[in-house]
């Protein structure tokens, strides 16, 4: 009978109780980054799984991603003491996340529940890590499906009149429920200056993109009556500007002449679940940094 040689049974042991992170760090560049935080991390015992970095010439800023295991005994607060000397040194922008604690989101839909049910598709799968810590929608068309999920629903209708204390009592549930991401699944609501300023970097959103673009209601079927050759999505980050959030994916398609209208519409909500859904993975997954209006992504 074959037997595993002992070092590597306790190789396995030991990998099985690691603790996982992901470091994300942005500063001035300036020699010696790479070297410091690696040496800090080593002093833990930290195992570096992956790594990635890019230097932004235009603003001389530093963005690195390191992803990493660590021993059973050492938790964040090691960590973060070991790093400080160095975040100290190179004034660094740092956030360091345990891949223990599955991130919750809030995922928020209108009418058009096409990329809802696509990101709960991923999370049932295992594709994406999340909890759907709630529901929220300004109609009652996805109760049965959040009911039928288990997920709590909640119906906040918005008017001109009612909709500050609308988004008040969108803050409490992400409040309540202590959720990460706010996901806006085709959520036909404009947020407030205010909501986008608080939720900034919180809040994906999903929607067209054409060339020219298409604003107001059918924009497929506007798209269609210009001949566009190209159906496109982006997924980005809500700012008080409307859809001009850092872009975080995209995709485009290639339509024509002779697909229908409804085609079009087809073709629009299948790039939007996935490109949204990329969106998300990116950022559940601490590969999304923010580097003003725009982002880097790893």
């Amino acid at each position: 009978m074959d037997h595993q040689p002992q070092n590597h049974l306790a190789a396995s042991k030991a990998a099985e109780h690691a603790h996982r992170f992901v470091l994300t760090l942005s500063c001035e560049d300036k020699p010696g980054i790479v070297a410091s935080v690696t040496t800090e991390l080593a002093g833990t015992g930290a195992n570096i799984a992956e790594s990635n970095q890019f230097w932004d010439r235009q603003t001389n800023r530093f963005f690195m991603r390191i992803a990493f295991t660590t021993p059973e005994a050492i938790v964040k607060d090691d960590i973060e003491r070991s790093l400080k000397s160095c975040v100290d040194r190179f004034d660094m922008k740092t956030t360091l996340v345990d891949q223990a604690k599955k991130p919750k989101i809030i995922i928020m839909v209108s009418k058009f529940d096409h990329a809802l049910l696509h990101l709960f598709y991923q999370i049932k799968v295992g594709w994406l890590d999340a909890d759907v810590a709630a529901i929220v929608s300004n109609h009652e068309d996805s109760r049965r499906f959040a009911e039928h999920e288990g997920i709590p629903y909640h119906v906040l209708p918005v008017s001109r009149d009612n909709k500050k204390e609308q988004e008040e009592a969108l803050l409490q549930i992400v409040k309540d429920t202590g959720a990460d991401l706010v996901i806006l699944a085709r959520y036909m609501q404009v947020l407030s200056d205010n909501l986008s300023k608080r939720l900034f970097g919180k809040v994906i959103n999903i929607h067209h993109s054409f060339l020219p673009s298409f604003k107001g209601a059918k924009p497929y079927h506007q798209a269609h009556e210009r001949g566009v050759k190209l159906i496109g999505a982006t997924a980005h980050y809500v700012t008080p500007d409307l859809d001009e959030g850092p872009i975080i994916e995209q995709e485009t398609e290639r339509v024509s002449h002779a697909m229908s209208a409804e085609d079009f519409v087809a073709t629009g909500r299948d790039i939007e679940s996935r490109v949204l859904a990329r969106a998300v993975k990116k950022h559940l997954e601490s590969r999304v940094m923010l580097n003003g209006h725009k982002t880097v992504v790893f």
